[in-house]
């Protein structure tokens, strides 16, 4: 791609590396220190960006020094030695030996996402030898928590500070590339959970030297929002994404609470560069977005986190009506229908939760697949102080709870599970970090007060800081028959899907969807060879009576037996699933 100069350290010949940094506020001082070398002054031009070339090679540790007693890491740098504070390391062009190089990765209409913290999988090498197990259960799409260098060992991921750098808490660069291509040669692909509303609150040092990167006026839960206004600051993201998917092959991004950054008009711009940079490759691009813009899903993004679906399936498994679960407690079953079938649930109206303010647009228009549906992600189980799943909070074997799954995996909407999930795991997910003592203190009380009157009480919540909570968080149950049933229902669902759905979701559409009952809904689509897929589906154990189905309509398959009771009119209770098809 033409343009400008890419920022942080880039070998722009041979024995030659140039050095450009983005600092329209620096102090005079500014100076360039490589390791064992004089200082080199370094004066920002008219567009704010100052650079330097210079001879030498990757392997260089340098950094930015600021003033005496301040030198800065590159916040763009691609590789750390020492943690966020230390010095930045110059990388050469990729010299890992792909073994893949034919992976133009796959549809997004095939995608079962599977999200994964890498450091609780045993970093970059231990999530490697987990893909076999992964492909035999159906998986086509690894999603990493974020990566980006965040301060010590132990963090989510959504503390990091240098959006360029993978931590080396989980290995080297050549082995998170040596994960990808693995996956790629399982016909899988993997992407990355990018976070560009904010940066962690310690080693960032942007404010220093590059003021304009934030807007006091505009506050965040973070702080000073991050000024989208600045074309400097849309490039320093968008390069970020172009990096990852060319450098590291990774195949799509999943964009962290863009509802965050204040403005999204420049995504669009983002969606087309990454599609553009990767013209014969299929790249997946998502959002999380508390703002339900259906209108950013027509501007390149293929698809959306659908909490709401979520928050109404979690109200109508557990009760719990708590905080944002206030907004699903009247008529769920209705609710539930609505996201099957239009996927948000609020599509501009007040949302009581959230003060009253209207929330969402229409996005009825949007294809199934438009839609990422989950029963767990890291937010819904880390948020909670208690850190539990479903399978805690449920009672064991629950039949509410495996129908659930069931329709998480049948319907056209695209899967995600989260790292456990296949196999019932009961551990806890807490919020862990690896701060300083200070900061640490700050954090530990602001969990405390959060936590104190609001949705789910611990006494004491953990403390994220302690490295038994990360130890605790390790979602791995122990081999036996449980673990092995629990494998085997979501390969199986997961077999079944691709068999219904395989090939068939380009051109779907919804076809109606409508409560049944107090937790029963009927929702049908029009999948794209002409057929019509119509699940059946009720969550309590009360029966319910249904239409009869359209003639021509004939069970596929069913679960727990519902498809004859279906004939009589009658949905079973017990937590029964169904689903039908009609032929083209």
């Amino acid at each position: 791609m033409n343009g400008p100069a890419p920022i942080g350290a880039t070998v722009c010949a041979p024995g030659k590396v140039r050095f450009r940094l983005w600092a329209p506020s620096a102090p005079p001082t500014l100076a360039l220190e490589i390791e064992g070398r004089a200082p080199i002054a370094l004066r920002p031009g008219p567009d704010g960006y100052a650079q330097a070339i210079v001879d030498g090679a990757p392997g260089l540790r340098y950094r930015y020094r600021l003033a005496a007693d301040c030198a800065v890491p590159d916040p763009a740098s691609r590789l750390q030695d020492g943690d966020v504070h230390g010095h930045s390391v110059v990388v050469g062009p990729d010299r890992y030996p792909w073994r893949h190089t034919g992976w133009r990765g796959r549809p997004w209409q095939d995608s079962v996402i599977y999200e994964a913290h890498a450091g609780l999988c045993g970093g970059y090498a231990g999530l490697r030898r987990r893909l076999p197990e992964l492909a035999r259960l159906g998986v086509t799409l690894l999603e990493l928590m974020p990566i980006a260098d965040f301060p010590g060992p132990r963090n989510w991921g959504y503390d990091g500070v240098l959006p360029y750098a993978p931590d080396t808490a989980y290995g080297t660069p050549d082995e998170l590339k040596a994960l990808i291509d693995a996956a790629h040669g399982l016909e899988m692909g993997v992407m990355l959970d990018v976070v560009y509303n904010h940066f962690g609150p310690d080693g960032n040092y942007l404010h220093r030297y590059a003021a304009g990167f934030f807007d006091p006026r505009a506050d965040t839960p973070w702080g000073a929002a991050i000024d989208y206004r600045q074309q400097a600051v849309q490039r320093y993201f968008i390069d970020n994404a172009l990096y990852w998917l060319r450098e590291y092959r990774f195949d799509g991004l999943r964009l962290d609470a863009v509802h965050a950054m204040g403005r999204t008009d420049w995504l669009g711009t983002l969606a087309r560069q990454a599609r553009a940079a990767s013209p014969h490759r299929h790249i997946h691009l998502v959002v999380e977005n508390d703002a339900n813009q259906a209108s950013l899903l027509e501007q390149g993004f293929d698809a959306q986190w659908n909490d709401d679906a979520h928050h109404v399936l979690h109200h109508l498994l557990t009760g719990e009506r708590q905080g944002y679960y206030a907004d699903y407690v009247q008529a769920p079953a209705s609710l539930l229908a609505r996201a099957l079938g239009e996927g948000f649930v609020y599509q501009g109206q007040a949302a009581p939760a959230r003060g009253n303010r209207a929330r969402g647009e229409p996005s009825a228009h949007l294809p199934p697949w438009a839609f990422v549906l989950f029963l767990h992600n890291h937010d819904q189980i880390g948020n909670r102080a208690d850190g539990q799943r479903l399978t805690a909070l449920l009672a064991a074997g629950s039949p509410a709870l495996r129908a659930a799954v069931a329709l998480q995996l049948l319907v056209p909407h695209i899967p995600l599970l989260f790292m456990g999930e296949e196999y019932g795991s009961t551990a806890p997910f807490f919020y862990f970090t690896s701060h300083g003592p200070e900061l640490a203190a700050a954090v530990r009380a602001g969990r405390a007060r959060e936590f104190a009157a609001s949705m789910h009480d611990c006494d004491p919540p953990p403390d994220p800081n302690d490295p038994d909570t990360y130890r605790r968080s390790c979602p791995w149950p122990p081999p036996g028959a449980e673990r092995q049933a629990w494998f085997d229902y979501y390969r199986d669902l997961l077999r079944l899907r691709a068999r219904l759905l395989g090939g068939r979701l380009a051109g779907a559409r919804a076809d109606g969807a409508t409560a049944l009952g107090p937790a029963a809904v009927r929702a049908a689509w029009r999948l794209g060879d002409g057929a019509r897929l119509t699940l059946y589906a009720n969550l309590l154990p009360d029966s319910v009576s249904v239409p009869a189905p359209p003639p021509g309509e004939l069970a596929c398959t069913t679960l727990a037996g519902a498809g004859q009771d279906l004939a009589a009119g009658v949905l079973r209770g017990d937590c029964t699933l169904a689903l039908w098809e009609s032929a083209p």
